[in-house]
């Protein structure tokens, strides 16, 4: 059949004006852009198609078909969804191609400029993928005319027709015979040629504008992937034959001469290695007729700098430099989106530098990538900068160019410049803000937005939302989800998720639950981080029964319980008390076989930190079991049974940790030592700091430094000396701590000779002494007596930014008051005042030193403020200011003193009752009844101190006329 076309609109399709054939069959047509001259008359002086694209066929309505034919067309309009009417009543497939219903009897004409076939059977025909008609074959015989030759084919042949992923015809390959080959036009004189079946046939088609190539469409499957779909055309196929058919040469033949420069943007594209991507891009090259531009090259290099290919990254740099690729505001953004995503930020910020020298001002989306890249950094101040001088410029050059100032975002404080910017660019402006705290500049920014008739997007809202709330500002959360109603943006599953995390942070669990009931009645699905923010709200409340209902929720959903979750849920069941109910929510994830090392050990620990150890034991073995046993099960395992006080299972454990085939890393052995020495046991302490040692594990002196504490701790300052000297023969250098613990030991015994000689070996080494050890060293200075020396320490003491602390204040008062240096401690005590630092210890050696010296209006003064401030809670107070009664013959006030620290619990001592028997004599009473009180006491506490106040009272009360209190001070 031959049919005659012409092109009557700008549509690219056409008409059938006449055919040799009364019906029509359905027509698959490849041709070429071809120029149109007068009349609307295609013009093809060889009748060739040199530029091939696929295109539609239109029918006239009508044409060709009779009512019956019709009336079956108009039938597949409706049940078929890939088939529509245009409005002059055409009908179109949806890529362009007419089918026909099932059940006619057709033939098949398919043009291609110079090549014509002609094909006549009688079969039901279908669509196939690219549009063309696939009969099943079973006639004797199919006639074909290619260049004006006749073919014609056995009936097997037929049979065995296999149709391809274009949707042509080709027999499948015998490859045990020899093979002939039909290339277009036959060389060969013969008009017909028999095809015999053991022959292998290599056939290559040029129809419909593709090339149909017979050993490369054997490796592609017959439905193009639905990835792929979505760009149409010739384009799946391609991808689909890269993706199964390794050799470029045989994947691309068919399309060889022909790939357009998009398709060649979208092979690059779609490639998920680098690798292939980058041979793809070579033989790109090698081909020669395939220009590569520079959109090219930003694939490449987005491509190879996702997989961290640096040095290729640098070459292909080098290349387009070469071959003059100028790169472009994309090229630029790329690379300084990849080297900073890929942790290279300095090597990032000189691709900027070199944009800028290049006198190329980013584009928003290079603009955007420079602010995300400050953001992750933290460095929120030089987004910021970076923004304003990228505004000033934008608005320079926009002014150039418009010849006006346009209005758009102002950021703070660049000038009165302003640009344009998209909402997703708002957005990221508004996250960095945020996130450095500057919430007045990101509210400024929404604003301006709005101002600008930018509507905000639910990530806009999301932003905001989430600023505000972790900047403690919940009304403003409250009124930002008012105005997105009001805006009719309807929040999403990320808004909710925001609202509960932030309720439940600022302990108003009621209201994130609230939204969680809101999330569900507004049709969204609530997702894994829902759950899991409102589950771990709930668990560290205990709220247990809200807690299960959710687990409840994820179990119907099929929904995975992460493995942070489950540990927290554990702490749950124990924190209420609920310790079956914690093992066998262990054991629902342990049976399940999906826990991992990490779970284990948190499980372990749960157990372990509240007091739980058969639990961590029994979950210790559960992982022993499963073969799952690394080394954090064992240091998790070793700290439950220090918590415990089991310090022998504990080294029991981890010296079985070799039988297992594990070595203990650094965390094992400080565990386990620091464990020791702070239950003082310093011998068993050094053993495994040795062989801690021997191991290769000690890289500082923190070990030695706990077991030298232990020794000091419990009085073996001798052996705290020995394990220095050892940790200095082992190559091991003490800070300032080790040096500090051992001249803090030698002043508490007051060897002012063996702590100077730490103080000078600590200088030398380089370092020097901190707050710590002066005050260690005034203390000894003031136990000794050394004025001199601790007075030029406490100036030391002075000069750090802290200054002096209370105790070695304190300590310099009780120095200056035992010398009646009054004034020297007043001041002392005044700045101790001044700053709030004074406490009971500073008011009583202030008493002490006014009574020494006869001072007694300020020591009654000081007392009077030691009350006020709440300051007599000490048995020495309460012994100062009862001396200071007794010396000064405040009688009435002593018993006064005395009944309130009885009353207070505060047991009276020997130096209490010397106090009162001042008072005793003082009034009169005979030293034998005090003595004899005395003596009472010592038998019977309570009779005797009973019967202590007692005496006061009456003596105190029959002579209060002759002994009165004064109260002149």
């Amino acid at each position: 059949m031959y049919v005659k076309f012409q092109c009557i609109d700008s549509s690219n399709c056409f008409h059938i004006l006449n055919s040799t054939k009364p019906t029509t069959p359905s027509i698959g047509i490849s041709v070429s852009h071809t120029k149109k001259y007068k009349d609307n008359k295609l013009h093809d002086q060889d009748a060739r198609i040199e530029k091939r694209k696929n295109l539609g066929v239109k029918f006239r309505p009508g044409f060709g078909y009779d009512n019956d034919v019709k009336d079956k067309l108009d039938c597949q309009i409706g049940e078929n969804s890939r088939t529509r009417v245009w409005k002059n009543g055409v009908l179109k497939t949806q890529n362009g191609f007419l089918r026909k219903s099932v059940g006619e009897t057709e033939k098949e004409g398919k043009i291609d400029g110079k090549l014509g076939v002609h094909t006549n059977c009688s079969t039901k025909w279908r669509e196939t993928q690219t549009g063309f008609s696939r009969k099943l074959a079973h006639k004797n015989e199919i006639e074909g005319k290619i260049g004006g030759v006749q073919i014609k084919s056995s009936a097997k042949w037929c049979n065995d027709l296999k149709e391809t992923q274009n949707g042509f015809f080709r027999k499948p390959v015998d490859r045990t015979g020899s093979k002939k080959k039909v290339d277009g036009q036959l060389s060969s004189g013969n008009a017909e040629e028999k095809v015999e079946s053991n022959d292998r046939i290599e056939n290559k088609k040029r129809v419909g504008g593709q090339l149909s190539l017979g050993n490369v469409m054997e490796k592609v499957e017959t439905k193009c992937a639905k990835k792929w779909a979505r760009y149409g055309g010739c384009i799946p196929v391609m991808l689909e034959a890269l993706e199964t058919v390794s050799n470029l040469d045989e994947a691309l033949k068919p399309w060889e001469k022909s790939l357009t420069k998009k398709e060649r943007t979208i092979i690059l594209k779609e490639q998920v290695e680098w690798q292939r991507a980058m041979e793809i891009f070579e033989w790109f090259k090698r081909r020669g007729c395939h220009e590569l531009n520079v959109i090219h090259y930003n694939i490449m290099l987005r491509i190879l700098g996702k997989s961290r290919r640096w040095g290729a990254i640098e070459r292909l740099w080098d290349e387009m430099r070469e071959r003059r690729v100028e790169p472009i505001n994309s090229t630029y953004g790329t690379l300084i989106d990849v080297y900073s995503k890929g942790g290279r930020r300095e090597q990032a910020m000189e691709w900027l530098k070199l944009m800028n020298d290049r006198g190329m001002v980013p584009d928003e989306v290079t603009m955007g990538i420079v602010v995300q890249m400050y953001k992750m950094a933290g460095e929120f101040k030089k987004a910021e900068e970076f923004l304003k001088k990228w505004s000033l410029c934008k608005y320079q050059v926009e002014e150039c160019v418009n010849g006006a100032p346009r209005s758009g975002i102002r950021v703070n404080g660049s000038s009165g410049s302003s640009v344009c910017l998209s909402s997703q660019t708002y957005n990221n402006l508004i996250d960095t803000y945020g996130k450095a705290g500057q919430v007045k500049e990101a509210y400024e920014t929404f604003h301006q937005m709005l101002r600008e008739g930018i509507p905000p997007t639910t990530v806009t809202f999301n932003t905001m939302i989430h600023m505000c709330g972790n900047n403690g500002r919940m009304e403003e959360v409250a009124s930002l989800m008012r105005k997105m109603e009001g805006l009719q943006c309807h929040p999403d599953t990320r808004t909710y998720n925001i609202l509960i995390s932030l309720h439940a942070k600022h302990d108003n669990i009621k209201m994130a639950a609230t939204y969680f009931k809101l999330m569900k009645d507004a049709s969204l699905e609530p997702d894994t981080v829902t759950y899991r923010t409102l589950l771990y709200a709930f668990s560290i409340r205990n709220m247990v029964n809200e807690a299960e209902k959710l687990i409840l929720e994820m179990d119907k959903k099929n929904l995975h319980i992460d493995e942070f979750t489950q540990s927290s849920l554990t702490r749950m069941y124990l924190e209420a008390g609920m310790v079956e109910r914690s093992w066998s929510w262990f054991q629902r994830f342990h049976l399940a076989g999906q826990m991992s090392s990490e779970c284990y050990s948190a499980n372990i620990d749960a157990f372990g930190e509240r007091g739980h150890i058969l639990e961590a034991e029994r979950a210790f073995n559960c992982c022993m079991v499963g073969k799952r046993l690394t080394v954090l099960e064992f240091n998790v395992m070793i700290k439950a049974y220090g918590i415990s006080n089991k310090y022998n299972k504990a080294c029991y454990l981890f010296d079985s940790m070799e039988k297992h085939g594990l070595s203990p890393d650094r965390c094992s052995y400080n565990s386990l030592i620091q464990m020791l020495a702070g239950a003082d046991l310093p011998l068993k302490a050094a053993s495994y700091a040795r062989k801690m040692q021997e191991a290769g594990l000690v890289d500082d002196c923190i070990p030695y430094c706990a077991v030298i504490s232990s020794f000091v701790k419990v009085g073996q300052l001798e052996m705290a000396v020995r394990l220095f000297d050892e940790m200095i023969t082992v190559d091991v250098k003490p800070d300032v701590v080790v040096y500090g613990v051992l001249i803090n030991a030698f002043a508490d015994i007051g060897s002012v000779k063996d702590a100077t000689k730490y103080l000078v070996e600590m200088k030398k080494s380089g370092l020097e002494a901190n707050a710590v050890i002066y005050t260690s060293l005034i203390k000894l200075y003031t136990k000794v007596g050394y004025l001199r020396e601790a007075q030029e320490t406490y100036k030391m003491l002075q000069s750090f930014e802290a200054g002096a602390d209370v105790y070695s204040s304190n300590c310099m008062i009780d120095l200056y008051s035992e010398r009646s240096m009054v004034r020297q401690a007043e001041e002392i005590f005044e700045h101790l005042q001044q700053k709030g630092n004074a406490n009971e210890f500073s008011y009583a050696m202030m008493l002490c030193m006014y009574k020494r010296n006869g001072m007694f209006k300020e020591a009654i003064q000081n007392v009077r403020k030691m009350r006020e401030l709440g300051l007599m809670t000490d048995l020495l107070s309460y012994n100062n200011v009862l001396g200071l009664y007794a010396t000064d013959g405040r009688f009435k006030e002593a018993l006064a003193t005395y009944k309130e620290m009885l009353s207070s619990t505060i047991q009276p001592d020997d130096s209490t009752f010397k106090s009162l028997g001042i008072v005793l004599l003082k009034c009169g009473v005979p030293k034998e009844v005090v003595s004899k009180l005395e003596s009472t006491r010592k038998k019977d506490p309570q009779i005797g101190m009973q019967k202590w106040a007692s005496a006061l009272s009456s003596v105190i009360n029959v002579l209060d006329t002759d002994c009165p209190d004064r109260e002149d001070a």
